[in-house]
């Protein structure tokens, strides 16, 4: 029998297909997250965000930088770093190395999320680690790791 993943019999396991999976698993992380960061304070921080707090550099970044790296477009960023200026976690600075160009600069309260979120996202992993066990943990890492390195070729 041909389970709806494409699996072969029954093994005791879901027939929702991995990538399904997998995105089940960080959208519960994710709602964890923001639950906790709302709790320590900080209000109004979305998953959208991440596109700035993950890849923005510690001096800042240029707009257009974080946009590649984040895969977002340069107008949804802007609108993104807009509403975190909004939120008092960004800042747009001169560049000092193009006066004609700007930097977005995390605040001294965008710093304080990003240590928040990872602390948090430790405490996840820890609590995974506990109730998985910490070999299991470990393994998912590695095999998640495998994965998108084998998929990025």
């Amino acid at each position: 029998m041909t389970t709806p993943a494409g699996g072969e019999g029954d093994r005791g396991v879901s027939g929702t297909p991995l990538p399904a999976l997998f995105t089940q698993a960080k959208e519960v992380t994710v709602a964890h997250l923001h639950r906790r960061l709302d709790e320590e304070g900080f209000k109004g921080v979305r998953f959208s965000h991440g596109a700035v707090f993950r890849f923005i550099d510690a001096e800042g970044s240029r707009l257009t930088v974080l946009a590649e790296r984040s895969g977002l477009s340069k107008q949804a960023l802007g609108e993104v770093v807009a509403d975190l200026e909004r939120h008092g976690y960004v800042e747009r600075a001169t560049d000092p190395a193009d006066h004609r160009a700007k930097i977005i600069r995390l605040t001294e309260r965008g710093m304080q999320v990003q240590v928040a979120a990872a602390r948090i996202l430790g405490d996840i992993e820890r609590r995974w680690a506990r109730h998985l066990g910490q070999d299991r943990v470990a393994g998912m890492r590695t095999v998640l790791e495998e994965v998108v390195r084998f998929e990025k070729g």
